[in-house]
Parts: structure tokens; C-alpha cells; sequence
């Protein structure tokens, strides 16, 4: 048995995403672990991410709500990066955003469900489409920093949308569209935008991911240590951050600084 809490599954990108599930002190490979039996029990304990204290709930996926409310990880701008306030000299954690925020950022288009726009940083890809299960992803543009890429991201999702189904994505009824395509209408339809946003158009190829899926059940039904303290049962494959058994997914960030045991 091992045991530990848990943060979100790593990924990296191979002919198959390849997924490792840090528990405790130890890193373990989920890949060898679909098509077998596992079991997660989980005692009630959990633990900030960021802190280690004992809390009774998370916020934000992992975190106590004296984080929740301090932390510049879990700031609105996070989620809106277009309401960034760094320039105001109200940043959290100002040295937290030189790091995350004031880098360079990719504005990309994927298809996880649906196409959507997002960004990301050079540092998080591929890795945060692996996250997202996106079977298709292209960067489109570079720009100088977190707060610019919203400012684009947040325009563009006016007529496009920026949020993935999760269902439709383990189920993989995903919609074809030619990102290429969509991309060179971006250009033309925001060109003035981007111009002032001194964007850097990208000419990249579209990156294909595949994941380690043996079937997929046909209700995806959500699975939860808040409602079911042991979770069992054979694990068809791995998807997103989407653990998926016979009898449901399992969200394993959602599960952040949960104390869990695993039996494999």
C-alpha cells in the first residue's frame, strides 16, 4: 500500500500521454496501472498545498481558505487574467507574478470538445493541453506577458468559446474544425488588436495527443471522496486529469491534499 497526500497527475507527451501520480514521497505511474484492479481509500484527512495544515474542506482545488484569500496562485486574475491589477501595485505576491505572469504566453486554439481558445505558458506545454484532454492543440501567438494574452484571449472568446464539456471530452465526441483555418480567421478578424497588442503571429504544426484508454464507460457518472471513501474498481484509462473506472471518473485535481491510500 502506499499512502500520502496527493497533488494533480504529471504528464508528459509520448505516443501515448504518459501520466505519474505524486503520493506522498512517491511518484507513481498510472499507464501501468490501466486495465488493473486499484482501490483509494480516503480517512478524512486533508492538508493545504501550500501550507501542509489540516483543513476540513479545500478551496481552489487543494488549498485552505486563509490561502484561498492571500495567495496570488488563487487571485481572480488567475481565472480572468485580463483583470490582472499587478500594474496597480495590489499584486499578492509581487514576485509570484514576475514569475508567472510578467513571462511570455502562448494563445492557442485545442479541441477537447469543442474548439476553444485559451493561453498558457512556454513552460506548460504541452502539458497543459495533456490537462485539459485536448485531442488537438495549436499556438497561434506569442505575447509579452499573462495580461496580454487575456486581454486577446478574453476578445476572442466573445465569439468563441473558451471552456471545454467535460463528458463530451472522456467520451470523445469531439467536434472536427480545421484550427488552421480558424486561425488564419483570427488574423484577419482581430488584426488591429493584435497589432496593438504587438503579437507575435506563429506558424506551428497541430499537435495530436493520445491517451491511455482501453473503454470508456457509456454513463460517465463523477466519483468523489466527499461522498464515497473508497473508490474501486478497474481503471479503463486516463484522460485530462480524469481517472476513469468502470463505474466512473475520478477528478484528481479536484482531489488536491486529500490523504489517500492506494492498493494496486
Amino acid at each position: 500500500m502506499i499512502e500520502g497526500n496527493i497533488l494533480k497527475m504529471e504528464n508528459e507527451l509520448a505516443d501515448v500521454a504518459q501520466y505519474t501520480l505524486p503520493i506522498g514521497d512517491h511518484s507513481i505511474s498510472m499507464n501501468q496501472l490501466v486495465g488493473k484492479e486499484i482501490e483509494f481509500e480516503f480517512k478524512g484527512q486533508i492538508n493545504c498545498i501550500a501550507t501542509g495544515e489540516k483543513i476540513k474542506k479545500t478551496y481552489n482545488q487543494g488549498y485552505s481558505y486563509k490561502s484561498f484569500m492571500t495567495l496570488a496562485a488563487c487571485d481572480i486574475c488567475i481565472v480572468k487574467p485580463e483583470l490582472c491589477h499587478y500594474d496597480k501595485g495590489t499584486c499578492r505576491q509581487p514576485e509570484w507574478g514576475e514569475k508567472h505572469c510578467m513571462t511570455p504566453h502562448y494563445v492557442y486554439l485545442s479541441i477537447a470538445s469543442s474548439p476553444k481558445i485559451g493561453i498558457t505558458r512556454e513552460c506548460n506545454i504541452p502539458h497543459r493541453w495533456i490537462d485539459q484532454g485536448a485531442t488537438y492543440a495549436l499556438p497561434i501567438l506569442k505575447v509579452k506577458d499573462r495580461f496580454t494574452s487575456g486581454i486577446i484571449e478574453n476578445e476572442i472568446a466573445k465569439n468563441m468559446s473558451d471552456k471545454t464539456n467535460w463528458r463530451k471530452m472522456l467520451k470523445g465526441e469531439i467536434e472536427e474544425a480545421d484550427l488552421y483555418e480558424m486561425r488564419d480567421q483570427i488574423y484577419d478578424d482581430y488584426g488591429d488588436l493584435l497589432d496593438d497588442m504587438e503579437a507575435e503571429d506563429l506558424d506551428e504544426e497541430i499537435l495530436t495527443i493520445h491517451y491511455p484508454i482501453e473503454s470508456i464507460p457509456d454513463k460517465i457518472k463523477s466519483l468523489s471522496f466527499d461522498k464515497s471513501p473508497v473508490i474501486s474498481g478497474k481503471l479503463m484509462g486516463i484522460k485530462g486529469q480524469y481517472l476513469i473506472f468502470d463505474q466512473g471518473v475520478l477528478n484528481m485535481r479536484k482531489h488536491q491534499g486529500y490523504y489517500l491510500y492506494l492498493k494496486s
